[in-house]
């Protein structure tokens, strides 16, 4: 066997392997035994099938097949002990002339895509601003209506009135204004929007069984919604011209429950909150908690995007669309891997990035970490639903590795939790300055 590397760029290399039958002749005798153990031909008992026999039939799809494993071993071991970073899988060269089985000696080629080499070292030269949502008096005024609707009463209504939600019967009509014999007819809401939309200004006032006409997009305004108040698909909901009479049969108005004690004890539990002011309190707090998520986020994208641009890593392109098209469990066009190549370089790009910062700050994420992690994710779970009681840690811990034996859910723990130390790494690291803003002004950057 030899194998040999030819350097063709800084990303791409080209690596031969020649075989000759010394490296691959005892597999094959050894995988046509078992073939023979295993074959069936009229004649001949189980197992007692001629080698040659077996040899003429089956002789150079063993070969072929032998070869691949053998090539497959090979490269990959010759990668792992040239300590080569790459991308991807090598691929056959694209040159390569078809597979001759009837020689003995063969040759290979195999394209090779390189990780490029980089570096990036943090500092706090490195600036970022992490902007942290204001928690101002109409936001806490907005989720204490909020909680008001939550908890309120549903009563009946006599008239309608804006945000009040109707019952009744649509009918499709033709073109003459008349109910269209076979066409739509479908009991189910509508919503008056607060404040009421132009057109729904007809209906405030109306009273049971009185009739109004609309429009498709006065019903809904989305394709699903409308084919699901109507009863139809969604393809005819978007096709829908024809006009609909409402019949209103049922109206029904939320009344918002007070702000007294009867809602925080409602909301919080009995006497954990006991007047106004600790319970805007409470939801100033809860507020804040919420958006920690949206700021961190926030904060990651900046730092994702501002590093990738230090970083200004050069890929093996052509290599990596190949591959792409190659290992796609669904066959690609080359439209298809040009318009998403570039959100899966971005991707690569980043991933690298990681993983650099992770070996070189010697970040590691051990077994009982994740263990921890997720007996303490399923504490705080079961304090939701038992506040007066501990749970037993065996319990937790056997639970804990029943859902690490599902590959997906431990995978995603892993990277959740290298996750958070590297954002632990750049708050160390990186100089972060936290600005106050409002949510419009987070909302809109």
């Amino acid at each position: 066997m030899n194998i040999t590397k030819e350097q063709i760029d800084e990303l791409n290399a080209v690596v031969k392997v020649k075989l000759g039958p010394e490296d691959y002749q005892d597999r094959v005798d050894k995988s046509i035994k078992d073939y023979q153990k295993r074959v069936q031909m009229p004649g001949f008992r189980p197992g007692k099938v001629p080698v040659g026999m077996v040899k003429k039939m089956y002789g150079k799809s063993i070969l072929a097949e032998e070869l691949n494993k053998l090539l497959s071993d090979t490269l990959y071991k010759y990668i792992n002990e040239e300590k080569l970073e790459v991308l991807g899988n090598p691929l056959p060269k694209e040159s390569q002339s078809e597979l001759n089985l009837d020689t003995t000696e063969f040759e290979f080629e195999y394209d090779l895509a390189l990780a490029p080499q980089f570096s990036l070292e943090l500092s706090p030269s490195i600036k970022y601003t992490e902007n942290k949502i204001r928690i101002d008096d109409k936001m806490i005024d907005n989720y204490v209506n909020d909680l008001g609707r939550r908890y309120g009463n549903i009563a009946q209504g006599e008239s309608v009135e804006e945000g009040d939600l109707l019952y009744g019967d649509f009918v499709e009509l033709d073109e003459a204004g008349n109910i269209k014999p076979g066409g739509i007819y479908k009991s189910s809401t509508l919503f008056l929007d607060k404040p009421a939309k132009d057109f729904q200004q007809q209906i405030i006032g109306a009273k049971p069984e009185d009739k109004f006409v609309l429009e498709p997009n006065q019903v809904s305004d989305s394709p699903e919604d409308l084919a699901q108040k109507l009863g139809i698909t969604k393809e005819e909901a978007m096709d829908l011209k024809a006009k609909l009479q409402f019949t209103i049969k049922n109206i029904s108005r939320l009344h918002p429950a007070e702000i007294t004690q009867e809602l925080f004890d409602k909301v919080y539990g009995p006497g954990v909150v006991n007047n106004v002011e600790e319970f805007r309190g409470r939801i100033a707090a809860e507020l804040e908690k919420m958006f920690v998520r949206d700021t961190e986020q926030r904060l990651h994208s900046e730092i994702v995007n501002d590093l990738i641009s230090r970083a200004n890593l050069a890929l093996p392109d052509s290599f990596l669309k190949r591959w792409l098209m190659a290992v796609n469990k669904e066959p690609l066009t080359e439209e298809q891997v040009e318009a998403e190549y570039p959100m899966y370089a971005r991707q690569l790009r980043w991933q690298l990035i990681e993983n650099k910062l992770i070996k070189e700050n010697g970040l590691n994420v051990s077994q009982q970490e994740v263990e921890e992690h997720v007996k303490e994710l399923l504490r705080q779970n079961y304090k939701k639903y038992y506040p007066e009681k501990e749970p037993e840690d065996g319990e937790l811990t056997l639970s804990a590795q029943n859902i690490l034996k599902k590959e997906d859910e431990a995978k995603k723990i892993v990277e959740n939790l290298y996750h958070e130390k590297l954002m632990m790494l750049y708050r160390m690291k990186c100089s972060i300055e936290t600005k106050e803003v409002s949510y419009e002004e987070f909302a809109g950057k």
